[in-house]
């Protein structure tokens, strides 16, 4: 071969380029794309029902959280009453208590966005 018809060499490691597929081969169907059948329609028809199943358990459990997270919220308003109607509280204990409570109601508030997002339409 002369120095001008050389082929040119390829680095250690390298993999050829696949041959490109020319005509329709290339193209995928219209069908293909928008209507899966058979195996793969099921297939995706139970991952749908799971998905929805997971959905419903998570929202089943963040209103059991919601409702916890509530009740504790409650019970630490009406300890924070208490102690500040008798006088003879601690305010260091009384503020510590009233941080724990605005950290609850924080909590509350991010799992009430989760089960009802504001959508604005």
């Amino acid at each position: 071969m002369s120095a001008m018809q050389e082929r040119p060499r390829r680095l250690a490691g390298a993999r050829p380029r696949p041959a490109p597929l020319g005509g329709l081969a290339s193209v995928a169907k219209r069908d293909d794309i928008a209507r899966p059948r058979g195996q793969e329609a099921t297939a995706q028809r139970r991952l749908g029902a799971k998905t929805a199943d997971m959905q419903r358990t998570n929202d089943r459990e963040l209103r059991e959280q919601l409702t916890k997270l509530r009740t504790e919220h409650r019970l630490l308003d009406e300890e924070i009453v208490g102690l500040e109607t008798s006088g003879t509280a601690d305010q260091l204990h009384i503020k510590r208590l009233k941080k724990k409570k605005l950290t609850l109601k924080d909590q509350i508030t991010a799992i009430e966005d989760q089960l009802l997002p504001d959508i604005i339409a």
